[in-house]
């Protein structure tokens, strides 16, 4: 294929892709690209190290052992292509389509490149179900193959089987790959917007699918491409490949911090403990006894009912605890969560006298913190909040005086403003998102708020799990301008009730001026009313206020 001519883009071939091993293709940190310049728009994009950073200096620890180490070998296989598929000229390519393969829900660009032939052996295979994929000949791609593979809809109650069925797409076409004696692939992101799967948790099951694969089957594969077409994916995919698959020792061990909590089985899918068969070797005694067990004709059966003779054979003893037991039993387990939940109903009555809410609800393990701040996520980033924008009650601010991110929330508009709660708190998660990976602080205005009711104690645990432990680790400090006594009582019950570890980060600020010494005024965007309610309660005193920039100055004393 002729480059250039007809409008048809040029063929490029695998060894024009950068590989993920190649080490020219890591950029550091200080270098002057990174610091200053943009990456220019290019199909051949350098690869910026996003393990490096404030995370970084946390250094291993947390979670143990890697479950993705170092293997250069894999390493060598992967390819990351900021460009259509159809330009490479590798084995097979893949196309995310329907039920139905047909051409208008296929991946843009697919049946033009390829021409109609693609289309009418398309219609002769009869559909394709979920999860499932089928091959087609190439036509006019650079291509030998089109392997076609239909993703799932996404519904935040439905996540896992959302999930397993986008791992079960990409096994399912490199299985073919394998089954057809071809060795190279070009895959994009195989899940459509139209089915509302959020980018960032199907790139974490794309490439962890991925890696298991290979870790079994990589003598039978040479190449494996991840071909994005947006920016967004781009960013994505470079930021998570280091977690999955790390080029040096630094990279695992960040790894190990960085990772999901549930990365799931040997396949890459999701595990759901309810459905695991768990069973443990039998113990080391009845393995070695010399006691015969005895044929199942020898064992006398009982004559009625369902009882039986507990001496009437010697099973009991091969059926030990040691043997039949599994990691946790689900019903077990529920009736743990059952009775702390009983526990922690009954020694935080006293926050529920004191008018706080209830705080009955059990603590959440880590897995199920972040499966719970995925969910809210997934269905944040599906939904449309922009009316929720408009109150004003929560919106970024610059940084602080050391660079940190600021969150600024209004209490006064938040009193005023909001009628609907649960997308109020999808809001907070979606915007909180992108603040959380790193340090950054909030500044909270209570200028002209009232605490009436009393805040439940309760909404505020769910909430702070709800944006998870990053949240909780990551967040500097709380700058409350304008406490009252009321305020002063909540926040102490928070500390006592909720998470000290977060509200013991509260600083209290009294003046506006005061404020400026963490986050300068010009990071802030301040309401009117904030200004005229510190001037009403401190009196303007040592103060000068500009009417029209709104700057507040330090009077000169004297």
């Amino acid at each position: 294929m002729a480059p250039g001519v007809g409008g048809v883009e040029p063929t490029v071939t695998l060894d024009q892709v950068p590989c993920w091993s190649d080490p020219d293709q890591r950029i550091s940190p200080l270098s002057p690209t990174s610091a200053g310049s943009e990456t220019p728009p290019s199909s051949f994009v350098s690869f910026s190290d996003p393990l490096t950073g404030d995370d970084a200096a946390a250094g291993p620890g947390g979670r143990g052992a890697s479950r993705f180490p170092v293997d250069h070998e894999i390493n060598s296989k992967i390819y990351l292509w900021r460009g259509n598929p159809w330009n490479l000229e590798v084995d097979a390519v893949v196309n995310s389509t329907n039920e139905n393969l047909d051409e208008a829900h296929s991946s843009p660009g697919l049946h033009a490149a390829a021409g109609p032939g693609l289309a009418k052996e398309c219609a002769t295979l009869g559909g394709c179900r979920t999860g499932m994929a089928k091959m087609t000949n190439a036509y006019d791609l650079p291509a030998r193959k089109v392997i076609h593979t239909v993703g799932p809809k996404y519904a935040v109650k439905y996540h896992t089987a959302a999930e397993n069925a986008l791992s079960h797409c990409y096994r399912s076409c490199l299985e073919l790959l394998i089954e057809n004696g071809l060795e190279s692939i070009a895959t994009g992101c195989i899940y459509m917007e139209a089915k509302n799967y959020p980018r960032e948790p199907a790139a974490h099951v794309a490439i962890r699918t991925v890696r298991r694969f290979l870790e079994k089957q990589k003598d039978k594969i040479r190449a494996i491409v991840f071909c994005t077409t947006s920016s967004t994916d781009t960013e994505i995919y470079k930021r998570l490949l280091p977690l999955y698959f790390p080029r040096d020792k630094q990279e695992e061990e960040i790894a190990v911090l960085k990772l999901p909590a549930d990365v799931g089985d040997e396949n890459g899918e999701t595990v759901i403990d309810e459905r695991k068969i768990r069973i443990k070797p039998l113990p080391a005694g009845a393995a070695n006894s010399k006691t015969p067990i005895p044929a199942l004709a020898d064992i006398p059966l009982p004559n009625s009912g369902l009882t039986r003779r507990r001496n009437s054979f010697k099973l009991d003893s091969y059926l030990d605890p040691a043997f039949m037991s599994i990691i946790k039993d689900p019903d077990l387990r529920r009736k743990e969560q059952w009775e702390k939940s009983a526990q922690a109903n009954k020694g935080l009555n006293f926050a529920n006298l004191l008018g706080f809410g209830d705080l009955g609800s059990p603590p959440l393990s880590a897995t199920e913190e972040y499966s719970l701040h995925s969910r809210y996520l997934a269905k944040a980033n599906s939904m449309n909040l922009s009316d929720i924008a408009e109150m004003k009650i929560i919106y970024r601010g610059g940084v602080d005086s050391e660079g940190r991110p600021v969150m600024v929330v209004v209490g006064a508009h938040f009193l005023l403003r909001c009628l609907d709660l649960e997308r109020f708190v999808l809001y907070v998660v979606k915007e909180f998102e992108p603040l959380i990976q790193k340090p950054y602080a909030i500044v909270y205005f209570h200028s002209a708020a009232s605490l009436q009711p009393q805040p439940d104690l309760g909404f505020m645990k769910r909430l702070q799990q709800i944006l998870g432990r990053k949240h909780q680790r990551n967040l500097h400090a709380i700058y409350v301008l304008h406490p009252t006594v009321g305020l002063r009582t909540a926040i102490l019950a928070m500390q006592l009730f909720v998470d000290r570890e977060v509200w013991k980060k509260v600083v209290y600020v009294d003046r506006l001026v005061q404020l400026f010494r963490y986050v300068p005024r010009e990071q802030l965007t301040i309401p009117d009313f904030v200004f005229q309610h510190d001037l009403e309660v401190n009196g303007g005193k040592g103060i000068i206020v500009d009417p029209r920039t709104k700057h507040v100055y330090q009077r000169p004393s004297g």
